[in-house]
């Protein structure tokens, strides 16, 4: 149950990712050594405050009692040391009390946040979605008297989408907002599966809720979004009486343990409304975007704890022989478990260069002088956040999977700490819209972007990679992997553009992990070529990293763009009679 964080991994793959480019250019006061001063200090505090919790996070978790909510033992006093030392406010802007870092650095610290305490990051995370809401369409009052909390850390947000009946199709909320005919509106409703929802690390908790007013058009054009928090806030700043609001229970859950899940009860909750009327869902999506890339890093960060673990305990389980050197060995030893790791490992650098490219992709989308180069960024950003999401959670999903295996029978047994991995990595597929509606989002809006430009110009940019590999006699057979997939990758792009309907939707899935996969192995190429041909061990990996990808996971593309291409003929065909036993 070890960790350690992967300081030097993040660095080079921010690098890699174009994060030194970015800093010269618009963020000159971050050169290399502070870079690196921050990724230390958030290993060292992720390290020895975050990762001890995560056990007794998972044994114990949080808990309900007479309406109110007791975060796990030590999660709400490692929260406190978490907001004073200011990694809740790295990408905010300093006009409300942030520190003004890249969106890039951020999401770097919290992929060890989130490999150290998954149920722990999920905490702040929220908060960082809540805070781009407010900055961007939050009134003067909340800006100046909610936001500067949440930056610091003092306060937490939620997101408050999902009811019973409303789960991925928020037309049919029914929570409703009234107007207080003093400018302010009261809440009337109940939403479930709202993470962090209460708990006592702060003194409030602010709610971005969902519903529609009395005569709102039908449908998603009349939701609007409003700001409840559990204590009302005075003109003063100071908290005032307890809200009309309130968990009700919380959720048992197949992992994070730790992360209270709420049944959220609003009984005339008094509100402000956040942005426009009738316009929640779009001033919502902000929310849902940040969120949804914080998520792919979650998988990532999960991905790499339980990797750690596994590389450990194949290094120290003693079974069979090695067939190299014919004596006793660890299973490391063993061919098969050596594979899987390498496979784990070269995923886990492909997620993590996918991210924090996406991270750097949205700092210059906001910060970029020339306006085609702003709006080229933001446009690739928008086509690789669900890929990063889903493939990423996927990643997360598959190497705690195999992090078990790899412990054999001692990876089905809790003690091992193997098994809370994978419960806990399960969920990220799930969040911020399943990975299924990712897919969906990918083939049905970003493909078609600007007539499918984006994904064309990515396809040429990862083309001339795999040249690049050729001219080095050791990536020579990895290159042409790359460039085969990168050839799939573009004929099952204009398979879907010419078909829409069941058929697109058919072979979005597949064609996501494609895309995943083939994306993967040109971020892996980028930092096999930025290695080099070094002597030193750790960088010696990263082209052995792309050759064991190529040939495990490249390979493998021919068979997805086939998936991607077989329509939905057989699928409007069969019948759920016909499955059944």
């Amino acid at each position: 149950m070890t960790f350690r964080a992967p300081v030097r991994d993040l660095a080079f793959a921010l690098k890699v990712a174009g994060f030194d480019e970015l800093t010269a250019k618009h963020f000159p006061e971050l050169d290399a050594d502070t870079a690196a001063a921050v990724l230390e200090a958030a290993g060292a505090f992720t390290t020895d405050v975050l990762a001890p919790l995560n056990r007794v996070g998972d044994q114990q978790g949080a808990s309900f009692a007479d309406g109110q909510v007791t975060a796990a033992p030590g999660f709400a006093e490692a929260y406190r040391a978490f907001a004073e030392q200011g990694w809740n406010s790295l990408s905010a802007e300093p006009e409300h009390g942030g520190q003004g870092l890249p969106k890039a650095m951020e999401l770097a610290v919290f992929e060890m946040v989130h490999a150290a305490n998954m149920a722990f990051g999920l905490c702040p995370m929220l908060t960082q979605a809540a805070i781009e809401a407010l900055a961007l369409h939050g009134t003067e009052r909340q800006k100046r008297l909610v936001l500067p909390r949440l930056v610091s850390g003092e306060w937490t947000g939620t997101m408050n989408l999902t009811e019973p009946q409303a789960g991925s199709d928020l037309a049919a909320l029914t929570t409703r907002a009234e107007p207080d005919g003093n400018g302010g509106y009261r809440l009337f409703g109940q939403k479930i599966f709202i993470t962090w929802g209460d708990h006592d690390a702060t003194d409030n908790v602010c709610h971005l809720v969902l519903a529609r007013l009395p005569d709102a058009p039908p449908g998603v054009k009349g939701i609007s979004l409003f700001l409840a928090p559990k204590f009302l806030v005075n003109e003063d700043g100071s908290l005032g009486e307890r809200n009309s609001l309130a968990p009700a229970s919380i959720e048992h859950k197949l992992g994070i343990h730790a992360s209270p899940t709420c049944v959220m009860v609003f009984e005339g909750a008094r509100a402000e409304l956040v942005g426009e009327l009738n316009q929640g869902l779009a001033h919502m999506f902000v929310m849902m975007n940040a969120a949804r890339l914080q998520v792919g890093v979650e998988g990532v960060g999960i991905a790499e704890r339980a990797f750690q673990q596994a590389l450990a305990y194949a290094q120290d389980r003693r079974q069979g022989r090695s067939p190299w050197s014919g004596e006793a060995a660890p299973i490391y030893d063993h061919p098969d478990i050596r594979r899987a790791l390498m496979l784990m490992k070269a995923k886990i650098e492909a997620a993590r260069g996918i991210c924090l490219t996406t991270g750097v992709l949205a700092d210059l989308g906001r910060l970029a002088e020339d306006p085609a180069r702003r709006a080229g960024a933001k446009a690739r950003q928008e086509l690789l956040t669900p890929i990063a999401k889903a493939w990423s959670t996927d990643v997360g999903v598959e190497v705690a999977s195999m992090g078990v295996q790899i412990h054999g029978g001692m990876g089905f047994i809790e003690e091992t700490g193997a098994a809370q991995h994978y419960r806990d990595a399960r969920i990220a597929p799930i969040y911020e819209g399943t990975n299924g509606i990712q897919a969906m989002d990918l083939v049905g809006r970003k493909l078609s972007m600007a007539e499918g430009s984006v994904m064309d110009e990515l396809c040429a940019e990862m083309a001339m990679t795999a040249e690049a590999l050729t001219e080095r006699r050791d990536l020579v057979e990895a290159g042409r992997r790359l460039a085969e997939g990168v050839r799939e990758l573009e004929a099952a792009t204009d398979w879907l553009l010419s078909h829409r309907g069941a058929d697109s939707l058919a072979g979005a899935t597949p064609y996501l992990k494609l895309a995943g996969d083939v994306i993967g192995g040109f971020v892996l190429a980028r930092q096999a070529l930025a290695a080099g041909e070094s002597d030193e061990a750790w960088l010696q990996a990263k082209p052995a990293l792309l050759r064991h990808y190529a040939a495990h996971v490249l390979a493998g593309a021919p068979g997805l763009a086939a998936a991607v291409t077989a329509g939905a003929e057989e699928l409007e065909a069969i019948s759920a009679e016909a499955l059944s036993a």
